[in-house]
């Protein structure tokens, strides 16, 4: 992010699962920290890592210009249903939306299949006597004094936040607003939230449930950042304070506090706005990012530098991660696939003695057997710990000190005593099996999109990312992985990257055969004006802004959209046949066919606006350096998959190492958040980025 003028301290700070990192850039150069996050108070860990760059850094915090936050306690909030006591009130007859869903079954054979509980209970979702059509007849007024003894019932009740989500108040929101005026009177303390301001979009499912979470959190949200504000100023860090979104820009307190939804995958966001970065530095047209942290593992697809997104996401899925058994959220998000896989991913054997690794974490605390916090459980790290991939003294910098004794009672007792595996064998089982379901996500999310995943390059970041890239990559087919310098902390550094944005979403159905261009261009100055507005509060007055502007498109009787950008300036009517040229040309990537003689109609139509990040291209560059030899700290043995037995491998620091170096594998290049292995089958360079760049010398092996 620019903002703060280029010369002047930033620091960015990523809640994770288990850690929490923080990054600062100064005129002196880059300090970063990894602690453990807090839980109870996740202020706290990032006050302890804040205070250690600064010191590190020698910079005071009033010299600080931006700070940029992401955080997954939102999302944590929804998976562990720990928000706000809800409410929700919704039209006559439409009380049974959010446990009717989509009325199909995401797992059909199975009857004792599992549905999520809708974070509103019945007894707490209220219907109210209104009724307008989609054209916006009042069919039926609102009952005002039935809203009123409602709100009382409620306020007795002890309701924290209210969902109101009245049909076709996406188009017609002036029953909703009247709705939250006498809430407001009679619940003076609690939180409301209108549909039509959260998702003002068609499909009332997801748009009552997007309406729903984002009350849920809010309470939470507003007060988390409140609070940590607070802390900031009392430290003398009074900067601009800005908050990471799930669609990868970031945006004021305010209003994230007013939207937190948007901010459920704000974390893995920044991750994928670094990797769009490097891959735009190193001009890989293709590439697949792997952000693998001490609970989850996310795969991102990115062309051109570019990450793919989508208005749609999936939120806590309860039933084997199967799409569908989740919470949908109808938010702007970077389109990405996540798994329970990381660092503090658990390894059990179940009933059918199959070895299963993940999704239920250790997270911080108590954390892996081998962090001797009161974790008994095995986990990926006690795995790599075992192998030796890890260097027990210097994990997280130093800070977090492992029990390799720890790790292999607990991997002897929950797996190779289960399995009769003896020796190296239950760790190889469990990072051989976490890889493996790695590898079936990318797999699984690149055919969904019709690409070929041995055509990208892997851009690996996170605490654990490095260690597994290697590996993942032979099992892909993938030929070369880029380690981005502090990988270790790449989500947060892809938030110093992060342009002020804010995104509007419109629906409007248009038919294709009829191209209304001057009602759409009046209905996109509008939500470009709208969001101008919201990213004008967070910049200087002559900050430049971009606006990037997209129309979702189906065939006419189908239930699903591509996402079509549109070019700049106004539409022009014969930029109706444009639009369904580049439709059939995605419909045909995605689906192997077109549909010959039917027409196409948009759904929604969204506007964003934001400063203008930073950018890289690969002219940017800097000039080859001459190849360097390496010296080692020293040698251990690791295991190595594709060989199949231990190796003796060399042991590099990263700092050590300058441009042009070469590296044979296997070999361990370890730094203070992170370690990257080296298989037997690839060579590794330092580029003139100082990215570490490891190719496979030997093809495809698994």
């Amino acid at each position: 992010m620019t903002e703060g003028g280029g010369a002047q301290a930033r620091v960015a700070a990523d809640i994770g699962g288990t850690f929490t990192d923080v990054v600062l850039d100064a005129p002196s150069g880059r300090r970063t920290a990894k602690v453990l996050t807090t839980p109870r108070a996740p202020e706290a860990g990032v006050f302890e890592a804040l205070e250690t760059v600064l010191a590190e850094g020698a910079v005071a915090p009033a010299e600080v210009a931006v700070f940029v936050h992401g955080t997954t306690l939102a999302t944590n909030a929804l998976i562990e249903r720990k928000g706000a006591r809800t409410a929700f009130l919704t039209t006559r007859g439409f009380r049974d939306i959010l446990e009717m869903g989509f009325e199909k079954r995401f797992e059909q054979y199975d009857i004792f299949m599992d549905k999520p509980d809708p974070l509103v209970p019945r007894q707490l979702r209220r219907e109210v006597t209104e009724r307008v059509s989609a054209r916006g007849q009042v069919l039926l007024p609102l009952d005002e004094a039935e809203v009123r003894g409602i709100a009382a019932e409620w306020r007795a009740a002890g309701i924290e936040a209210v969902a109101v989500g009245l049909l076709h108040a996406w188009a017609h929101p002036g029953h909703e607003q009247a709705v939250r005026e006498v809430l407001a009177a009679e619940m003076p303390d609690a939180t409301v939230c209108l549909s039509s301001e959260v998702c003002p979009e068609i499909r009332e499912y997801e748009r009552f449930s997007t309406t729903c979470a984002n009350a849920y959190v809010r309470p939470l949200i507003s007060g988390y950042l409140h609070r940590l504000r607070e802390g900031l100023v009392e430290r003398g860090m009074t900067c601009p304070f800005y908050l990471m979104m799930s669609g990868g820009g970031v945006t004021t307190v305010e209003n994230a506090s007013r939207f937190p939804v948007r901010l459920v995958e704000s974390g893995p966001a920044g991750g994928a706005i670094l990797a769009g970065h490097v891959a735009r530095e190193c001009g890989l047209g293709e590439a697949l990012s792997l952000d693998m942290g001490g609970t989850t593992a996310k795969i991102c697809l990115i062309e051109n530098g570019t990450p793919e997104r989508s208005r749609t996401f999936e939120v806590a899925r309860r039933y084997r991660d199967l799409k569908g058994s989740g919470l949908p959220v109808r938010v702007p998000v970077i389109e990405m696939v996540e798994i329970g896989a990381g660092g503090g991913s658990i390894a059990r054997v179940d009933n059918m003695n199959r070895l299963r690794v993940g999704p239920a974490s250790a997270g911080s605390e108590p954390g892996p057997a081998c962090y001797g916090r009161g974790g008994e459980r095995a986990t990926v790290t006690d795995a790599n710990l075992v192998l030796g991939k890890l260097d027990p003294e210097r994990f997280a910098g130093g800070k977090i000190g492992l029990e390799r004794e720890r790790a292999e009672d607990a991997l002897e007792r929950d797996v190779g005593g289960r399995l009769g595996l003896a020796g190296p064998w239950p760790a190889v089982g469990v990072v051989e099996m976490v890889d493996e379901n790695m590898a079936n996500a990318a797999r699984v999310h690149a055919i969904e999109r019709g690409k070929v995943i041995g055509r990208h390059a892997m851009v690996a970041f996170g605490g654990g990312a490095p260690l597994h890239a290697g590996r993942l990559a032979q099992k892909l087919g993938i030929d070369r992985v880029v380690i981005p310098k502090g990988a270790g902390v790449g989500s947060a550094i892809g938030f110093l990257l992060a342009p002020i944005a804010y995104e509007v979403v419109r629906t409007l159905p248009v038919d294709f055969r009829d191209f209304d261009a001057g009602a759409i261009n009046a209905m996109l100055a509008e939500m470009e004006a709208e969001a101008t507005a919201v990213v004008r509060g967070g910049v200087p007055p002559d900050a430049p802004l971009v606006a990037r502007r997209v129309v979702e498109l189906r065939y006419v009787g189908q239930g699903h959209d591509l996402r079509i950008g549109l070019d700049d300036g106004p539409l022009a009517r014969d930029d109706g046949r444009v639009l369904k040229d580049r439709f059939e040309e995605q419909y045909r990537a995605v689906y192997g066919l077109t549909i010959d003689g039917l027409d196409i109609r948009s759904v929604s139509w969204s506007v964003t606006v934001a400063t203008e990040g930073a950018r890289a291209s690969p002219a940017e560059m800097p000039p080859a350096r001459t190849p360097a030899s390496a010296r080692a700290d020293g040698h251990r043995s690791i295991y190595d998959a594709s060989v199949g037995e231990a190796v003796r491998c060399p042991v590099y620091s990263r700092f050590d190492l300058a441009p042009g170096t070469e590296i044979a594998g296997p070999a361990i290049i370890a730094e203070e958040e992170t370690a990257t292995f080296v298989p037997a089958e690839f060579s590794a360079a330092l580029n003139s980025f100082e990215y570490i760049v490891m190719d496979n010398q030997a093809g495809r092996v698994v």
